[in-house]
């Protein structure tokens, strides 16, 4: 709708149909600055708020006098206010969660499996309520369709809202602990010789280079997705031929030798804005799945080698793989935060260790045959 103009400053008015018909009328809007912005709200209808442009000119002054709360604000206030519910049931306690939790990081995952897996069996229940035969189906169903690692994330928000609940005091706790779903999560992903080749060949055809370069970095230094989203170019050291690892995934920045074929992807990178992989904004990347599956189907490599993790695997176990590479070493190169992560690539190195000591066996087999 068009906008139409008053005699009074930062008001104006849009055409629209009347509440049950009988024409049109019209819609009062004001327009003003608070810190820095330009905001434009609508303040009420002609007919059926009783509207006028010199009713409208005096909110927008008390507003800005600070005299009155922007309907906004008071939108927002009046959510706040609600009345509690009478009983706390998993919904209700959910509902507050998400309220409280608002800026959480990993909200909208936990909104899509409390909705999809929690709501539809237990939301009408109060935590008390809930017994263990409830929680055995749940996660006897949520196996037959998936993963061990979506069943751990489903059961670890239930205790986490329940939890939530108890300490505000909201609801009992649950009557019963719930088992831990034990996860193995400890694939190794590696790359034959001749993937390894098809690969560096997709890398250098791609005319991505944000993406192939990303690839590349994961391959040569073993670096994380998250690592190299985070990357700078002020967190590398051409000079001494070091890489800073800024707030790991351990939680302790790091740093990690630059390599030559590292040193010489970074440098004959386009440099950007602050960050060295930018989108084309010079903003820092945030999400690069599509790119590099593309490289990587290039490449002739499965579905389920993870593009950049799966690098950072491959790094590793030619490393462990070669016998030259002890394992603390090892561990200090992926940033490990204990020797136990590393061990998953312990059995590469056992191999290269027996194939070693077979060929002394051999030599020695040929030597008394001599």
């Amino acid at each position: 709708m068009k906008r139409q103009k008053t005699n009074y400053p930062g008001v104006f008015y849009r055409l629209a149909d009347r509440i049950g018909g009988k024409g049109e009328e019209r819609v009062f809007y004001i327009r003003y600055k608070k810190d820095a912005k330009t905001i434009e709200e609508k303040v009420g209808r002609q007919y059926a708020d009783a509207m006028t442009a010199a009713k409208a000119s005096r909110i927008r002054a008390d507003i800005i006098e600070g005299r009155r709360e922007p309907r906004r604000e008071t939108r927002e206030a009046a959510k706040v206010e609600q009345t509690e519910p009478e009983t706390w049931t998993m919904e209700a306690l959910w509902d507050k969660y998400a309220q409280v939790k608002a800026d959480l990081k990993g909200l909208r995952s936990d909104m899509s499996r409390f909705d999809k897996h929690i709501r539809p069996v237990l939301g009408a229940k109060e935590p008390q309520e809930i017994t263990q035969d409830d929680i055995d189906k749940l996660r006897s169903e949520l196996f037959k369709q998936y993963k061990p690692q979506t069943v751990k994330h489903v059961l670890s928000l239930l205790k986490r809202i329940v939890r939530f609940g108890f300490k505000r005091q909201l609801c009992g706790e649950l009557s019963f602990p719930v088992d831990p779903v034990r996860v193995d999560n400890r694939t190794t992903e590696d790359l034959t010789a001749d993937q390894l080749a098809r690969l560096l060949r997709a890398l250098d055809d791609s005319p991505d280079i944000t993406a192939a370069n990303m690839m590349r970095m994961a391959l040569y230094t073993g670096m994380r997705r998250g690592e190299l989203f985070k990357l700078k170019w002020t967190d590398i050291d051409f000079e001494r031929n070091f890489i800073d690892i800024r707030q790991p995934k351990g939680g302790v920045s790091q740093k990690i030798p630059l390599n030559n074929p590292a040193r010489e992807v970074l440098k004959n990178h386009p440099v950007t804005g602050d960050h060295v992989f930018t989108r084309r904004d010079g903003g820092p990347l945030t999400d690069v799945r599509k790119r590099v599956n593309r490289i990587k189907a290039a490449g002739g490599i499965g579905a389920d080698f993870r593009a950049l993790h799966g690098l950072r695997h491959a790094y590793a176990s030619m490393l462990a793989s070669s016998g030259q590479v002890d394992m603390y070493t090892l561990q200090r190169l992926l940033t490990h935060k204990s020797p136990q992560m590393t061990q998953r690539y312990a059995h590469l190195r056992d191999e290269t260790l027996k194939a070693a000591s077979e060929l002394a066996g051999n030599i020695i087999d040929r030597a008394r045959e001599g």
